[in-house]
């Protein structure tokens, strides 16, 4: 992506997305701003319009990218520190313990959903609350 997107991005301007992606990325925001519990309705919103298999691709999209997200976060915050360039707000604690702490959480992550997958259960999960309302 270009500087130009990204701030188009940024800011919430609109010129740069296309009209077939734009439910897509309202779905990918509204996950972020839910913390990966969106309603059940945006949801459903993407699967009409894209599909099921589609809908799943992009659910998955977005889980990633906040996992990124996690650590990728203290990882820059950590090689800045190392080239003299330390963060405002963060701490050689936090950025250790995170990415420390980030192979063990994504290990335990990994055999969780494995298990989930092998028993049939869903990895999706979404906010019922006030789904009626609409």
């Amino acid at each position: 992506m270009s500087n130009e997107e990204i701030n188009s991005f940024l800011s919430g301007g609109g010129e740069f997305v296309k009209p077939n992606e734009a439910k897509a990325i309202l779905f990918a925001q509204h996950f972020a701003d839910s913390r990966g519990f969106p309603k059940s309705y945006t949801y459903e919103s993407i699967v009409k319009e894209y599909g099921e298999e589609k809908a799943n691709i992009i659910l998955s999209a977005v889980q990633i990218m906040i996992a990124g997200n996690i650590y990728g976060i203290p990882y820059s915050a950590f090689q800045a520190r190392l080239k003299g360039n330390v963060f405002k707000d963060s701490s050689l604690v936090y950025e250790l313990g995170m990415l420390i702490g980030g192979v063990v959480i994504m290990t335990i992550a990994i055999f969780h959903g494995l298990l989930r997958a092998l028993f049939g259960l869903s990895n999706q999960r979404f906010d019922e609350k006030g789904d009626n309302e609409l």
